[in-house]
């Protein structure tokens, strides 16, 4: 006997607040429900009447344009017959009256993405309201392909929406707060976007490799009109300096209302942007900054430097660059399209350096097959292998009857991939992750990995790269003196390079080369030292001053040579660039009585007097508070045309305030009523950029209770 009325839903309660708690989704700032796959999520549906055994009720879950159930993008799950469909599965959980209590469980390799859901009775089709649901990667189940075992790091790689991102150079490493901001509002949206813009078909989809993959590429503008532009030039106008960003919020929300590219970005914007993008979908994933980064045109695992008699570094003649540092992503995740061993953590690079199969993009790439030497992995293991491991390969050129002479002054082969750091799991500190990249220097593991890869890379002959070297034949290049490996000399030459006083801009820069020897002997040592203002990428910006000495050492002795600089040799450098620019003092001795050379370059960071952030320790939910900002002008110069710029995830949206210009001994205070919207623990970023600094910023924690 068939009941009177067909059967009809009149209603879908997602149930928001509890599945969002369980699978960890109740930060996301967004209407529909969000969901992890592999992992039960409950629906109720009311109906027009209560369901007896004939009925026929099924869920519809939907994805993509012209879902079919062949192509596994329409997923048609029927409680009272059969229970799994394509992995996902469905049950009744209770039934009361015209409630009917459903759970759904999706598929751990199921494709992420957005699904409509459809709930249909006989031939009835009922459409929820908000009945979009976006389903996510999950590092919390264990079938899951990105699994994570560890709560803490799960709580620090997919959930901290705040970090650091670590900048300088490996003399002096300094954090960069940054605001990854993946639940606040738009951001999921955007990423949606860019899953869809990948065009990835629904298989590569279910796959955290080929997903990272497309959204290295999709963060750079290059090819596919994708998230940032980059620009190393200078010159900024028509967008927003790279220094000027405190977080990837306000980018991808812009990016996601005019669909154009953001300008402008380096390598940092980049890796915060891609941090934010593959914790938001759900992948564990943290920023890393390799110091000292050899950017290798053709992966021979050298890079060429080039020096003028003065020591003075010369930009123009390589093809190859040793950068101050390079910021990239690591995540993590199980690689199923490779031999096994090489799960875990895998570098990705969205900065626009190199293409990768035609498009600029770099990565996945096993951090194990980096440290192992086995550089065939795809993808792009070559390439991230040589910039955490190539060598530096000094050339002084002399003009000789006006050709260009090179003459080797030293290798260097322990100075690239130095320090290789990331934010630590629940501390707000640096963690030293060298040893995940590769082995010991000078240990028998990183010898046989070393013999390795290069059994996989081109092969590489030593002469000098540059451009205009192009022709040089063998006879070019000056009597081979020998040269120096820094470990061993026949003098036990070795130099140091170090700062005496602090480098605040406005003073005077008072630096030092130290010459040590340590054999026997009487040495006469003709030094020859510079001081550079560069770029981060290694490119110089302005030649500050040289000198040249000759001094003589006898067996273990040292002696210490000053380099001075006066302020007004580099004020009006400072003040016409809009990037953070860093003190390089390249250093040359030869020996006379041996003919030993040897080079040795330092780059540091310019110190700058403290912005502070007074605000209470914990404000109520909805309750305004007020958060001040404090700068006292140390230096005795004038800082032009400051702006602060403060954001607080869920306290206070990113807003940028002109504070004119703040004269030496002069006080900037700053007050603005923040009105907390989210509950737990917050910060407050703040950060103070003029005419001659770029580089001051701050943050304090606040905690947000009920």
């Amino acid at each position: 006997v068939f009941p009177e009325t067909s059967l009809k839903a009149t209603g879908v309660d997602f149930l928001k607040s509890q599945n969002t708690r369980e699978h960890h989704t109740d930060g996301y700032n967004i209407e529909n429900l969000v969901v992890r796959r592999g992992q039960p999520f409950q629906v109720k549906i009311n109906l027009n009447r209560e369901l007896t055994a004939a009925d026929k009720l099924s869920l519809r879950f939907s994805i993509g344009e012209n879902p079919m159930k062949t192509r596994g993008s329409l997923m048609s799950l029927k409680p009272e017959r059969e229970q799994d469909f394509n992995g996902w599965k469905i049950s009744i959980v209770k039934k009361s009256g015209k409630e009917c209590l459903l759970s759904v469980t999706t598929s751990p390799s199921a494709p992420v993405g957005k699904y409509t859901l459809n709930v249909k009775t006989g031939t009835n089709i009922y459409k929820p309201e908000n009945g979009v649901i976006y389903l996510l990667f999950n590092p919390w189940c264990e079938d899951d392909s990105v699994f994570m075992d560890d709560e803490a790091q799960k709580k620090e790689y997919v959930l901290n929406d705040t970090g650091y991102i670590y900048v300088g150079s490996s003399f002096s490493i300094y954090d960069r707060p940054w605001n990854f901001g993946q639940f606040e509002e738009l951001i999921l949206d955007a990423c949606m976007y860019l899953l869809d813009k990948s065009k990835l078909s629904l298989t590569n989809r279910r796959d955290p490799a080929y997903v990272s993959r497309a959204m290295s590429a999709l963060v750079n503008a290059n090819d596919d009109r994708g998230v940032l532009m980059g620009n190393w030039s200078g010159n900024y106008s028509g967008g927003t300096a790279p220094m000027d960003w405190i977080g990837s919020v306000t980018i991808l929300q812009n990016y996601y209302k005019t669909k154009k590219p953001v300008c402008y970005g380096q390598c940092w914007v980049f890796a915060g942007v891609l941090n934010t993008v593959m914790r938001c979908l759900g992948v564990p994933a943290r920023c890393v900054t390799n110091f000292n980064s050899a950017h290798d045109t053709d992966e021979n695992l050298t890079v060429d430097v080039y020096v003028n008699e003065k020591g003075e570094k010369l930009n123009s003649m390589s093809l190859d660059s040793v950068w101050n540092f390079h910021v990239w992503n690591d995540v993590w995740m199980k690689r199923t399209d490779i031999p096994d061993g090489f799960s875990g953590w895998q570098a990705i690079d969205s900065t626009p350096q190199e293409q990768s199969q035609g498009i600029f993009r770099c990565g996945p790439c096993p951090l194990k097959a980096v440290r192992e030497g086995d550089v065939y992995l795809p993808y792009d293991s070559k390439f991230v292998y040589a910039e955490v491991n190539a060598d530096k390969v000094y050339w002084i050129v002399k003009k000789v009857n006006g050709k260009n002479k090179y003459i080797k002054a030293g290798t260097e082969t322990r100075d690239i991939g130095k320090n290789i750091s990331t934010k630590a799991v629940g501390q707000n500190k640096r963690e030293d992750i060298t040893l995940e990249y590769k082995y010991p220097e000078g240990s028998k593991e990183e010898r046989k990995s070393m013999e390795r890869a290069i059994s996989f890379l081109p092969s590489s002959v030593m002469v000098p790269r540059s451009k205009y070297a192009t022709t040089v034949s063998e006879q070019n290049i000056a009597g081979n003196p020998t040269v120096l490996h820094e470990t061993v000399t026949k003098t036990g030459l070795r130099l140091e390079i170090t700062n005496t006083e602090a480098l605040y801009p406005g003073n005077p820069l008072e630096m030092a080369i130290t010459v040590k020897t340590s054999t026997p002997g009487s040495w006469t040592i003709d030094l020859t030292g510079s001081c550079q203002l560069q770029y981060y990428t290694g490119k110089v910006q302005a030649n500050l001053g040289t000198i040249k000495k000759t001094i003589k050492l006898e067996g273990t002795s040292e002696m210490q040579i000053p380099l001075k600089i006066a302020p007004d040799m580099y004020m009006k450098t400072l003040a016409s660039v809009d990037d953070e620019v860093l003190i390089l003092v390249t250093a040359i001795a030869e020996v006379k009585e041996t003919n030993d050379k040897l080079t040795k370059e330092t780059s540091m960071r310019f110190e700058y007097p403290p912005i502070t952030i007074q605000m209470p320790e914990a404000a109520k939910l909805n309750n305004d508070f007020t958060c001040a900002f404090i700068f006292k002008n140390k230096l005795n110069i004038t800082l032009e045309n400051c702006k602060l710029l403060v954001e607080g995830l869920g306290i206070f949206k990113m807003t940028t305030f002109d504070q004119g210009d703040i004269m030496p001994g002069r006080i900037m205070k700053s007050e603005v009523i923040c009105t907390p919207t989210r509950l737990g623990e917050k910060k407050m970023v703040a950060k103070l950029i003029s005419n001659q600094i770029k580089g001051i910023s701050t943050e304090k924690a606040i905690t947000i209770v009920e």
